[in-house]
């Protein structure tokens, strides 16, 4: 126990650690601060100027009366020049402006995906989502208190004058606007958690690029409807929990403001108190209010971010070196840079001929393609990382509690998995950068915090947990003496298989030779350390804990992997990928006419090979039995769920890169240096079979 606990303490450092120096280079970034930071105060500013419109139609709608039209304009434009309107303009002038910013902080373009129930959990009730949510709250409660002075009649204040049974004036509380006042407070609330559970701080990149005006009409209508439902599910909720806990606050706010309770009105907490239907009206119009507000905040905070950005491909200045192109690319940056940098680099290899030509040039003096090289070197190296998470994925999900029995003969791995693994090599051997990484480096790169990697590892197989399976204990288990399986296999049918590592399979293959059998290298022989009556006493009650848990349905239920929302997180930062495909699939085709150094040539081979390796990897991810076939249908709400499509996005991404690049060269790619195998690969595009 004090050796778990103080590795979660180890943990707990790293992790504030590494949010820290995250923070600094965030901040510190000349991008965030010259570009990012100004777009996210021109969609506050514009998000600004959207409240005096909103709120006059809001006015209107509260204050709306079919039978006395006119004298209806007539408050609403007397409301809307008074002091006390000017003065909740400024209130939620200053949420939004806090709305804006939270999402300036909190914004990625990368999704954080839950794997598991408990997961999610933890992500709810994260320390720093406590405080996300209670400032929420509190500007929920703000706006509440100006749609409540601004509607006006029983709703405008907190107390008010009654008499006493003997006559005497006193003031008593106003339920009706401790009720909007609590209402805006569990709106702001459950906006919060359906953030965290919606991803509505993730930033998504439009496929075709759009004035940002045509954006803002296209979506506005999403924007409208989504206020309205989701105003009306929160309104449900929250009379639901005030009929059951309304009568907590009451008593706290009279005594701390010295108020006494009405006896001649019904109390709001009560069936009668309910029906109210004005009062239901009103809170759902506020609700719709405020949630169209932050809304529009975040549609057009998405709007702006998200709008395309020209780098330089080469400057003349050394001072401006760290703005081009391919140093954006090949350096340490935060995710929104790098993002936009693969945005413009998809855009100018197909709309730029002469960017592309500064792609393609030398440099002065020395004759180097410098340019080229650092976009393809980082073009492919995120291909091959994520060709090798794929593999990784799989083997994992493969070993992950089922015990296959093999023969003899198939202890080497599968003829694709030995492809992909000696082609990744092959194709990452001649460049330093590129070098190969072991399953549990992948895996530990969401612990080790890296913030070009930030993915989790779905499936991972953690054999301390108290929910491993017993078939995945029984394969690493270490084998004992008297066990048949010491020492050297008796049958040549039965043989036992440890779990597959990436580690194990480069090491003796990369040279093409099979790895030696049990029976050629015998396992020395170890005098096992006995283990003390303590702790052979802790382990086994810790194995009889875990036992009894994992016969739990609940937790069960909340600590196994979600096989769909795992493939999501594989996928997570798919984008990126998928446009450096289309920037190195359209730089090669382009290079067949404009290239006039023959520099794109030299990477062809490097090039074809990554492609045909990631398209392999993918198609087998979606052989797997929980991976599905078909794109999920996307839920009509704020938060952006299109990531749940990037998998098959990319799918047929890399299918349409190979067709552009073997349909521009043709027969001239049977001179280009690959494998038979992806030879027989490339003849099937080039024959149009694939």
């Amino acid at each position: 126990m004090v050796n778990s606990l103080t590795a979660e303490e180890n943990i707990i450092d790293k992790w504030v650690t590494i949010e820290i120096k995250m923070f600094s280079t965030y901040t510190s970034c000349w991008f965030i601060r010259k570009v990012i930071c100004w777009r996210a105060a021109a969609s506050i500013a514009w998000a600004v100027l959207l409240l005096p419109p909103t709120t006059a139609i809001f006015v209107i709608l509260s204050k709306f009366s079919l039978f006395h039209p006119i004298r209806t304009i007539t408050e609403c434009l007397s409301l809307l020049t008074s002091a006390s309107a000017i003065f909740s303009f400024i209130l939620l002038g200053g949420v939004i402006i806090m709305v804006g910013f939270l999402f300036l902080e909190y914004h990625t373009v990368i999704p954080n995906i839950a794997c598991s129930k408990i997961a999610l959990f933890g992500q709810l009730f994260h320390p720093r989502q406590f405080v996300i949510s209670l400032a929420h709250c509190l500007m929920g409660m703000i706006v509440g208190w100006c749609c409540a002075v601004t509607t006006g009649f029983r709703y405008e204040t907190l107390a008010y004058s009654c008499a006493q049974s003997d006559g005497h004036p006193q003031m008593c509380l106003n339920e009706y606007h401790l009720m909007f006042l609590l209402a805006g407070a569990f709106v702001g609330f459950s906006h919060s958690l359906l953030g965290v559970i919606h991803n509505m701080n993730y930033v998504s990149f439009h496929a075709v690029e759009q004035y940002k005006y045509l954006r803002f009409k296209g979506s506005l209508g999403l924007v409208v409807k989504c206020s309205i439902s989701q105003a009306f599910y929160s309104v449900r909720n929250f009379i639901v929990l005030y009929f059951f806990l309304g009568y907590i606050p009451k008593p706290w706010i009279c005594k701390t403001l010295n108020l006494q309770l009405d006896s001649s009105v019904n109390p709001l907490d009560s069936i009668a108190g309910l029906l109210d239907l004005s009062l239901l009206y009103h809170l759902w119009i506020s609700a719709t209010y405020l949630l169209f507000m932050w809304y529009i905040t975040l549609l057009l905070f998405r709007i702006f971010v998200s709008e395309v950005y020209s780098f330089p491909v080469q400057s003349s200045f050394t001072e401006d070196a760290h703005q081009c192109l391919p140093k954006v690319l090949t350096d340490k940056q935060p995710m929104i840079l790098k993002f936009l940098a693969l945005q413009d680099l998809a855009l100018l290899s197909q709309h730029s001929p002469s960017r592309r030509s500064e792609v393609f040039s030398l440099s002065q003096p020395g004759g180097h393609p410098h340019n080229w090289n650092a976009i393809s070197n980082e073009c492919l190296s995120l291909l091959a990382d994520l060709t090798q998470r794929l593999v990784a994925y799989h083997e994992t999900v493969a070993t992950n509690g089922r015990a296959k029995s093999l023969s003899s003969g198939s202890e080497r791995k599968t003829s694709s998995e030995t492809s992909v693994t000696s082609g990744i090599e092959d194709v990452m051997s001649p460049k330093p950068v590129f070098l190969m990484k072991t399953p549990a480096s992948v895996f530990a790169r969401s612990i080790a915090g890296d913030p070009q990697s930030p993915l989790t590892a779905p499936f991972t197989p953690d054999l301390d947990s108290p929910f491993a399976s017993p078939a995945m204990r029984r394969l690493t288990a270490p084998v004992e003496q008297g066990s048949p399986w010491y020492g050297t296999v008796q049958s040549p049918h039965i043989m036992r298989r440890a779990p597959k590592l990436w580690s194990t399979s480069t090491g003796s293959q990369v040279n093409g030779s099979p790895p030696p059998s049990p029976a050629s290298v015998p396992s020395p022989k170890q005098e096992p350390s006995k283990p003390s009556f303590l702790a052979q006493f802790l382990q086994n009650r810790k194995e009889q804990v875990k036992n009894f848990l994992a016969k739990r349905v609940l937790i069960m239920y909340l600590f196994n992997k979600l096989p769909e929302a795992s493939s999501q997180a594989l996928f997570a930062d798919s984008q990126a990928h998928i446009w450096a495909l289309e920037g190195l699939s359209y730089l090669v085709q382009a290079s067949f006419s404009e290239d006039q150094f023959g520099v794109v040539q030299t990477s062809l081979p490097s090039i074809l090979s990554s492609m045909l390796l990631l398209q392999e990897a993918v198609d087998r991810h979606f052989k797997l039995p929980h991976a599905s076939s078909k794109p999920v249908r996307l839920t009509s709400s704020m938060g952006d769920s299109s990531y749940k499509t990037l998998r098959f996005a990319l799918r047929a991404t890399i299918k349409t890169a190979i067709y552009r690049i073997t349909t521009t060269f043709g027969g001239h790619l049977n001179a280009v240096h690959v494998s038979a195998e992806h030879r027989k690969r490339l003849q099937q595009f080039l024959e149009y079979k694939e």
